[in-house]
C-alpha cells in the first residue's frame, strides 16, 4: 500500500512537471508575442520621427543611414538573425533571408552615384513583414485553438479505490479491472462499466451532441465525458493508453502531420520558384546596369522583384487553410485524420453503407405480432420464457418485449438447434420457437408474414399459434443522411449488408439508396468495394465492429459512432463521434470549402505577383507597392484562409 501511495506520489510530480512545461511554453509564445508588438510600435514611431527630420534637414546620406539603422534594426533585428542562422544551415533562400537581401541594398542604394536614398521604405519593408509575420501567429493561434479545444478531453486524475481507501492518482496507473470513483463534475479517466451508481454524461467533447446521455448499472462508459450529477463506481476496462480518450487525442495530433496534396505543392512550388526568381532578380540588376551604366536604378529594381516574389503568402496561408478546416470539422464531432484527406474527401463520387449500426440502429426490436387462436400476450409470454436464458439478439428482443418474469410457468429440457430455435418443455407441453425450418421439424403448417425483418414462429405440441416480427431500428437520421448526399452531389450511394434479401430491400427503399447487396460475408464486402473503386472516388461508411477491413479498402472510411469500437477508430480515415449519419455530407462540405479556399489563396496571391513583377521591369512600381504584394498578399490570405474554420453550412 506504502509502496502504491509512494510511486503515485512520483508519477503526479512529473505530471505536474509536464503542466508546468506546456505552460512555460506557452507563457513564452505569449511573451515572444506582446515583444514583437513592442518593436512595431517603437519603430514606427522612430521611423515616423526619423522621416521628419529627413525633410526639414540637409544632413550627410551616412548620418541618416545612422537615423534610419535605430528603427530599421529594432524591428528587423530578429528577421536578420533568422536569416544568417539561415545562411549558415545552408537554407540561404528563406523568406527571412530575400527580406534581409532587399532591405539591405535598399539601405545601401543610396550611396551609388546618381541614385535617389531608400532609407524609409527599407525600414517600411522589414516593419510590414513583421506586420504580416504577427497575423500570421494570431491565425496560427486561432486554428490551435479550435483543434485543441478537443484537448479539453484529457483528465488529469483518476480516483482509484484500493483496500477500502480512496486515492488520486494519474489515469496511467490504473490497471484494468481496478475500482475508480467518479464524482459529479469530473470528467471520466477512462473506459470502463458501471458498477454502481446513476448518472447523466456531457458527451459534447467527445461527439459534438449537447444532449447528455443518462448511464446505469451495467453500462459501458466512455473515458472524456464528464460526470454531470451522480456518483458512479466504475470497473475499469482498458488501460489509459487504450482508453476512448487516448485513441482520439492521438488521432488530433498525428491530423496535423500528414501532409496534404495542396501543402506538398508548395513546398515542392518554394524549392523550384526560389532559385529562378533569385536568378531572375540578379538578371535584372545586372544586364541592364551593364548596358546603360544605370546601375543604382536597376539594382533597386531587381531588389523589388525579390521583395515581390517572396511566396510566403501561400507557403503560409495553405497549409493554415487546411488546419483550420481540420479545427472546423472537428468542431462538429468529425475528426479527419489528415489534411491529405481533405483533398480526397471533397472528391467524393461514391459513398457505400454498411447497414447495421450504420443506417439502422442496430438494436431488435418486437415490431409485429401475430397470433393465431392465442392472444398477442400469451404469444410474446411463450416465446420470450423459452427464449429466456439464450444471448442471442433476437432472444434478447424478445425478452424485452416482454419483461414480466413473475410467473409459475415451469420451463425444462431446453434443446437449442443452432440455425433453427429452440423446443423446450413449458408447463408439461413441448414449446418450439424459431425459423421456419423449426417448424417443418415439429411438423406445424406455418404462415409467411407480409412484414419486412425477422420472422419468428411458435408452435404448442407440433401445432401452429402464431409469428413474431423482429426489426432493427431504421435511424431517424438515415433519409436525411441520403438525401443531403445527392444534393452535395454524390452520384452513387450503394448498401451493403449479411442481412437476409427482403429485410435489405425494404431498409434500401426506406431511406433511398441507389442500391443495395445482401447476404454479404466480411470478405464480400471487401469485393463489393474492390469493384465499386474506378468508378471514382469511394467512401465506406461502417459502424466498424466488423468492418475494419473494408475501411482499410476503400479510398476513404468513414468510421460512425466509432466511441466504442477500437478497430475503427484505427482503420478509419474519418470518425464521425456521434451516430448521425447525416454528418457524411457536411465532412464533404467542409472538404470542398477547405480547397475552395485555398485555390482562392494560390490564384490571388500569385495573380497580384505578376502583376506587380510587370510594373516592377519598366520602372513603374515603387518599394511600397512590392512590399503590398508580398507582405499585404499575406495578411489578406491569412485573413482567407480563417474563414476555414467557421463551418456554416446551409
Amino acid at each position: 500500500m506504502i509502496h502504491e501511495h509512494h510511486h503515485h506520489h512520483e508519477n503526479e510530480c512529473c505530471e505536474h512537471e509536464h503542466h508546468e512545461h506546456s505552460h512555460e511554453h506557452h507563457h513564452e509564445d505569449e511573451e515572444e508575442g506582446r515583444g514583437r508588438i513592442v518593436r512595431i510600435i517603437a519603430s514606427t514611431v522612430l521611423l515616423i520621427v526619423a522621416s521628419v527630420i529627413e525633410r526639414k534637414t540637409a544632413w550627410r546620406d551616412w548620418q541618416y543611414l545612422l537615423l534610419f539603422l535605430v528603427p530599421y534594426l529594432i524591428v528587423g533585428w530578429e528577421t536578420l538573425k533568422e536569416a544568417a542562422e539561415g545562411l549558415f544551415e545552408g537554407e540561404a533562400l528563406s523568406e527571412d533571408f530575400l527580406m534581409s537581401v532587399a532591405t539591405i541594398g535598399a539601405l545601401a542604394i543610396g550611396f551609388m552615384p546618381g541614385a535617389e536614398t531608400q532609407f524609409a521604405e527599407a525600414v517600411f519593408v522589414m516593419l510590414f513583414f513583421q506586420i504580416g509575420e504577427m497575423f500570421e501567429e494570431v491565425a496560427e493561434g486561432r486554428s490551435r485553438k479550435s483543434i485543441s479545444h478537443l484537448m479539453d478531453i484529457r483528465p488529469d486524475t483518476a480516483n482509484v479505490e484500493r483496500d477500502g481507501e480512496i486515492f488520486k492518482v494519474a489515469p496511467d496507473m490504473v490497471k484494468v479491472g481496478e475500482i475508480i470513483i467518479i464524482r459529479p463534475g469530473e470528467k471520466v479517466p477512462m473506459d470502463g462499466v458501471v458498477i454502481e451508481g446513476t448518472s447523466s454524461l456531457d458527451t459534447v467533447a467527445l461527439t459534438g451532441e449537447s444532449i447528455p446521455r443518462s448511464v446505469n448499472k451495467g453500462d459501458e462508459i466512455l473515458s472524456g465525458c464528464v460526470n454531470l450529477n451522480g456518483l458512479l463506481k466504475v470497473r475499469t476496462t482498458k488501460e489509459f493508453a487504450e482508453s476512448t480518450v487516448s485513441k482520439i487525442l492521438d488521432l488530433v495530433e498525428n491530423a496535423a502531420e500528414s501532409k496534404s496534396r495542396s501543402e506538398s505543392f508548395i513546398t515542392k512550388f518554394a524549392r523550384v520558384y526560389t532559385p529562378i526568381v533569385v536568378g531572375l532578380a540578379l538578371l535584372v540588376a545586372v544586364i541592364p546596369g551593364l548596358i546603360t551604366g544605370e546601375w543604382a536604378t536597376w539594382i533597386y529594381r531587381g531588389l523589388l522583384f525579390l521583395v515581390v516574389s517572396c511566396p510566403c503568402a501561400l507557403v503560409i496561408s495553405v497549409p493554415l487553410t487546411f488546419f483550420g478546416g481540420l479545427g472546423g470539422a472537428s468542431r462538429k464531432g468529425i475528426l479527419i485524420k489528415g489534411s491529405n484527406l481533405i483533398d480526397k474527401l471533397a472528391g467524393v463520387k461514391t459513398v457505400v453503407f454498411d447497414k447495421t449500426g450504420t443506417l439502422t440502429e442496430g438494436v431488435f426490436e418486437v415490431t409485429a405480432v401475430h397470433p393465431q387462436e392465442i392472444d398477442d400476450n400469451e404469444l410474446l409470454h411463450l416465446a420470450a420464457h423459452v427464449e429466456r436464458h439464450s444471448t442471442h439478439p433476437i432472444a434478447m428482443a424478445l425478452r424485452n418485449a416482454y419483461p414480466n418474469e413473475q410467473d409459475d410457468c415451469i420451463i425444462a429440457d431446453v434443446q437449442e438447434t443452432a440455425g433453427h430455435g429452440i423446443i423446450s418443455s413449458l408447463n408439461g407441453k413441448s414449446v418450439a420457437v424459431g425459423n421456419s425450418k423449426l417448424m417443418e421439424k415439429v411438423g406445424a403448417e406455418w404462415h409467411p408474414c407480409h412484414h419486412a425483418g425477422t420472422i419468428i414462429h411458435v408452435a404448442i405440441d407440433g401445432k401452429y399459434v402464431g409469428h413474431i416480427v423482429i426489426s432493427d431500428r431504421i435511424k431517424e437520421d438515415s433519409v436525411l443522411a441520403i438525401e443531403r448526399l445527392k444534393d452535395v452531389g454524390v452520384n452513387r450511394t450503394v448498401m451493403l449488408t449479411g442481412d437476409q434479401e427482403h429485410v435489405a430491400a425494404a431498409v434500401a427503399k426506406h431511406v433511398g439508396v441507389d442500391e443495395y447487396h445482401a447476404q454479404l460475408l466480411p470478405a464480400d464486402k471487401v469485393t463489393q468495394v474492390e469493384s465499386l473503386l474506378p468508378d471514382g472516388t469511394l467512401a465506406f461508411v461502417g459502424d466498424g465492429i466488423n468492418d475494419a477491413p473494408v475501411l482499410t479498402r476503400a479510398d476513404i472510411g468513414i468510421a460512425m459512432g466509432a466511441l466504442g469500437s477500437d478497430a475503427a477508430i484505427e482503420a478509419a480515415d474519418v470518425v464521425l463521434m456521434d451516430d448521425k449519419p447525416s454528418k457524411i455530407a457536411l465532412a464533404i462540405q467542409i472538404a470542398r470549402r477547405t480547397i475552395r479556399i485555398a485555390k482562392e489563396n494560390i490564384w490571388f496571391a500569385i495573380g497580384i505577383k505578376v502583376l506587380v513583377l510587370m510594373l516592377a521591369i519598366p520602372g513603374l512600381a515603387t518599394m511600397w507597392m512590392a512590399v503590398f504584394a508580398d507582405v499585404g498578399v499575406t495578411v489578406l490570405a491569412v485573413l482567407n484562409a480563417m474563414r476555414a474554420l467557421r463551418v456554416r453550412i446551409k
